[in-house]
């Protein structure tokens, strides 16, 4: 399945949506996006992956065609993020996984892979660009997280389609988007037209609640507990994980660290480098 099929799923009375590749018969690899995006920021590394596995790319509730939330005070957060990907896993009947995650989506899956209850679903964890908190405790003072924080709780809103691109091109410029499809591609799959006929990013602006749940921020318990493989992606310029922390989670035994040259936070998974990279750790 060289392209996606979109499937919905109700989960804990929420609908989720997410597209699934390849031969459902084969291993599941599952790619859990970052804090604003969705599931098809995967589609390039899905195609390729989708040759050996059966891929699975949600997307978060509050995100892409997922469910928007009526409590967004307590459905965002990454308790109960994690409850609705086990959940999504137990009713498609997929016991193991191994699991490649976005930023948030790595956090998510450090959050699975370190709970005893599940331990067991995630055999390979790929990290990318996320830390499990600042080695000193004041992941709030990070940059990227401060970066983040200013502008997550208030998208903008313009006129036309190629406005919001030349944003994303702004904002996301640390991504390593390599073409102009890319960039039409990556915001085609990430826009909605408002009721007064503008375009803004397919997110809904209470996602930025998640970071009252202050404890999402620090996982060193949960990272200690993990029994996985561990390959910690990292961007050279990154400002959300921090070369020091970086440093700190790669003395975990299981844990190895490949750092991407010139790319901050957080690479797109989308050149033939970075794909190998993580089809020879899957493998």
């Amino acid at each position: 399945m060289l392209s996606p099929k979109s499937r919905f799923e109700r989960i804990n009375g929420m609908e989720v949506h997410f597209t699934e590749w390849g031969n459902p018969q084969k291993p599941t690899v599952v790619c859990w996006h970052g804090l604003t995006r969705n599931g098809r920021d995967f589609d390039i590394l899905a195609r390729y992956l989708a040759r050996d596995y059966h891929v699975l790319c949600p997307d978060t509730i509050g995100r892409g065609w997922s469910q928007w939330s009526s409590s967004p005070e307590k459905d965002y957060c990454f308790e109960n993020y994690s409850k609705l990907a086990i959940e999504l896993l137990d009713c498609l009947g997929i016991e193991q996984v191994r699991w490649i995650g976005t930023s948030m989506g790595g956090a998510i899956g450090m959050r699975i892979a370190g709970t005893p209850l599940h331990q067991h679903r995630i055999t390979h964890l790929v990290l990318n660009d996320i830390g499990a908190g600042a080695s000193d405790n004041t992941v709030l003072d990070i940059e990227g997280i401060k970066r983040i924080i200013s502008y997550v709780g208030t998208p903008p809103q313009f006129n036309t389609f190629t406005e919001l691109k030349n944003y994303y091109k702004t904002i996301y410029a640390a991504f390593g988007l390599s073409n102009e499809q890319e960039w039409i591609d990556f915001t085609q799959y990430s826009c909605r037209r408002r009721d007064g006929g503008g375009i803004s990013p397919d997110y809904d602006p209470n996602i930025a609640l998640q970071f009252q749940h202050t404890e999402d921020l620090n996982l060193w318990n949960h990272w200690e507990a993990i029994q996985s493989k561990i390959l910690l992606i990292r961007g050279e310029i990154s400002d959300v994980l921090p070369l020091d922390v970086a440093v700190k989670m790669e003395k975990k035994p299981n844990c190895q660290m490949v750092t991407i040259p010139k790319l901050g936070h957080a690479p797109a998974l989308n050149t033939e480098e970075q794909i190998s990279i993580i089809e020879n750790f899957l493998r």
